[in-house]
């Protein structure tokens, strides 16, 4: 039987191979004394739409939506708290290494060093975020949850990915015509 954690922590996978080629190009990044422009541009859009609309929105959306419906223990009750101000924490960062990957672009050199600022926080944070929900949180949501509950959270999961890619290429086409308005 997958579990609807299963799908998630295959997503995790993918973000860790991401966070991996990060922390290699902030060693070059440190090495040259050079920003990537483009690098940033990949890396923040992997962050924004596969780890933070894809894979955090189906644990805000669906997981942590049903188990706000539980009576968790006060342990488990402060992780996902504690998670969910991580998602928040991980869209600051992202936000702010895309602003000073803007102001570098535009001439500003003293930027590469909150670049590297934030590049480091991502590397440093994604790993200790998916073992706490892959080793501590996970496995216990899924005492709360009947069998039903769980198989309808991961259909909810699937319908959830079927609608997604969608909504990625509507936004693209949206900005595409934006500018031409």
């Amino acid at each position: 039987m997958v579990l609807p954690i299963g799908p998630l922590m295959i997503e995790h996978r993918l973000i860790e191979r991401m966070i991996s080629v990060m922390g290699k190009e902030l060693e070059r990044i440190r090495k040259e004394g050079t920003a990537n422009p483009k690098f940033i541009d990949a890396a923040t859009n992997f962050i924004r739409t596969y780890a933070d609309q894809c894979h955090h929105g189906k644990e805000e959306e669906i997981l942590f939506r049903e188990l706000q419906k539980k009576k968790l223990n006060p342990s488990d009750k402060q992780i996902m708290e504690e998670l969910i101000q991580e998602h928040v924490l991980g869209r600051k960062l992202t936000g702010g290494l895309v602003e000073a990957k803007e102001e570098y672009e535009a001439g500003n050199s003293a930027a590469l060093v909150t670049i590297i600022d934030n590049m480091q926080q991502l590397v440093d944070f994604y790993p200790k975020h998916i073992e706490k929900e892959d080793k501590v949180f996970f496995k216990s949501a899924m005492t709360y949850l009947t069998k039903a509950e769980k198989d309808a959270m991961l259909e909810e999961e699937y319908e959830f990915d079927k609608r997604f890619i969608h909504v990625v290429y509507e936004n693209i086409v949206s900005q595409a015509e934006q500018a031409f308005k």
